[in-house]
């Protein structure tokens, strides 16, 4: 049951880019609609991809421009940071947090921006330009733009947070990772408020390698939108895909003192790994580590089963499904 002695956490702000929309009120929209973010990808096709699908946003440069200085956009190759970069914006300012001023920092406020990889067209640029012997050509932030922790490291520049500021990298688990992170800063009384949540790079440099291990559909190229099935009888595999997610939690005293929107409460969380032990390994999940830490979760919680009204599958549209529902 839930520890008495822990703080309460709500949700009070949300940010995202995806596929198939680049603003909270959109992709609620998409949600509701079945909108697909799924297309045809040129570039794929042409490196000679299996899968020539994949889930992209179409943000437009002056969308973009709205969340960077035209200095900053000087050799920004990174498209996980952008998307990053734009959905914490958005959190936090749908939170109706204010911006740290010159002198002092937001001590209270932390950040837990996750990804699987960063800057990989950062990264195949500065290789080049290393091998020529051109380095002082790789410019002020490539860095930034290709460690795990750039784009936490940028967010908190931006925004001024004086708390935890760090990111984690735990594959397709990053985002809700996070998110228990930040919870459990919260409700450990160590952070009034969390901007949490992951982001992932675009392109075949990320890509490349779930082509080669044949876990990507390669049937579906001229049908984008049938490419990624789910516990179909002929489930082929999960689409590549980018964006963003984030959210801002926050001590609950602290949300109702700023009068703030309170989307949801987060009344608890579990994290754990199979081990690459029994039927799992580091590409499939182990069933029964699984079905443990949804336990773990509810236990936490302080819920039965029956109260659960809603759930979020990893689904990865391969012949470990199954395990998620049984």
């Amino acid at each position: 049951m839930q520890n008495p002695a822990l703080k309460r956490v709500v949700v009070t702000g949300l940010g995202v880019v995806s596929p198939n929309a680049t603003s909270v009120s959109e992709f609620h929209e998409a949600l509701k609609h079945g909108k697909s973010g799924l297309r045809f990808d040129e570039q794929l096709a042409n490196l000679n991809f299996g899968c020539q699908v994949s889930g992209t946003p179409q943000l437009t440069e002056e969308q973009i421009a709205q969340y960077f200085t035209p200095l900053q956009l000087r050799g920004l190759k990174a498209s996980g940071l952008v998307y990053g970069v734009i959905a914490g914006k958005d959190a936090f300012n749908d939170a109706g947090l204010t911006v740290a001023g010159k002198k002092e920092s937001l001590s209270g406020f932390g950040i837990i921006m996750g990804t699987g990889q960063s800057g990989g067209e950062k990264f195949r640029e500065a290789i080049h330009l290393i091998d020529d012997k051109r380095v002082r050509r790789l410019g002020s932030t490539s860095v930034i733009q290709t460690m795990t922790s750039g784009i936490s490291a940028w967010l908190s520049g931006e925004l001024g947070a004086g708390n935890l500021v760090t990111s984690n990298s735990s594959a397709c688990c990053t985002g809700t990772e996070a998110f228990i992170m930040g919870y459990e800063r919260i409700a450990y009384g160590k952070a009034q408020q969390m901007l949490v949540g992951s982001t992932s790079d675009s392109g075949p440099y990320i890509w490349g390698g779930f082509d080669a291990m044949r876990i990507l559909p390669t049937k579906y190229n001229d049908q984008p939108e049938q490419a990624s099935r789910p516990f179909s009888n002929d489930a082929s595999g999960f689409v590549p895909g980018s964006g963003a997610g984030a959210m801002i939690l926050e001590d609950l005293a602290s949300a109702l003192k700023r009068g703030a929107t309170i989307y949801a409460e987060v009344i608890g969380g579990s994290l754990n790994s199979g081990g690459h032990r029994g039927d799992g390994s580091m590409t499939a999940p182990n069933g029964k580590a699984v079905q443990r830490c949804i336990q773990e979760a509810v236990d936490q919680s302080g819920i039965n089963f029956n109260d659960i009204d809603a759930i979020n599958g990893h689904i990865t549209a391969t012949g470990k499904d199954p395990y998620e529902v049984y």
